[in-house]
């Protein structure tokens, strides 16, 4: 990962409605995000929450995200979607932290230098955009414990 290489604005709801401008909306100090690009990915997303609602607990200055990644669309298509998705999501805190992005995909790729759709991206990023970690695919648990260890690492060293 080039070390110049940091998270770039978008914009994005919510399946609450609530809009987000990325980075700068995010709410943690440090934030995971999940980013599928097919439907199908959200099975290698599923088995990332249980590990990161754990490190949430452990560090209550962490977030995590879904940020299901589709093309831009007019706004009806967009309402269609968003509605199925929130209709699929029983668990409020989970339509909260699930922020669609309607956009140019392949740009939106390139700058994150993701190769292809063909698996989920996962990132460690912080409000200013500052990509700290990264991986692709299921959750591993050699994947969990390198975040682990970046997480104690960051918040150790973080001003209190």
């Amino acid at each position: 990962m080039s070390a110049t290489l940091t998270f770039p604005t978008v914009k994005g709801a919510n399946l609450e409605g609530r809009r987000f401008t990325l980075p700068a909306d995010l709410e943690g100090e440090l934030n995971v995000l999940l980013i599928p690009f097919q439907r199908w990915h959200q099975e290698l997303v599923d088995t990332w929450i249980p590990g990161l609602r754990a490190l949430c607990a452990r560090y209550p200055a962490l977030r995590y995200y879904e940020l299901p990644t589709l093309p831009a669309m007019n706004p009806l298509s967009r309402m269609g979607i968003d509605f199925g998705m929130k209709m699929g999501i029983p668990d409020r805190a989970a339509r909260e932290a699930t922020i669609t992005l309607y956009l140019d995909k392949a740009d939106f790729r390139r700058r994150l230098a993701i190769p292809d759709e063909s698996t989920v991206t996962v990132m460690a990023v912080a409000r200013s955009g500052a990509i700290h970690w990264r991986t692709t695919s299921a959750w591993r648990d050699e994947a969990g414990q390198a975040l682990a260890t970046l997480l104690q690492l960051y918040f150790n060293a973080a001003p209190a």
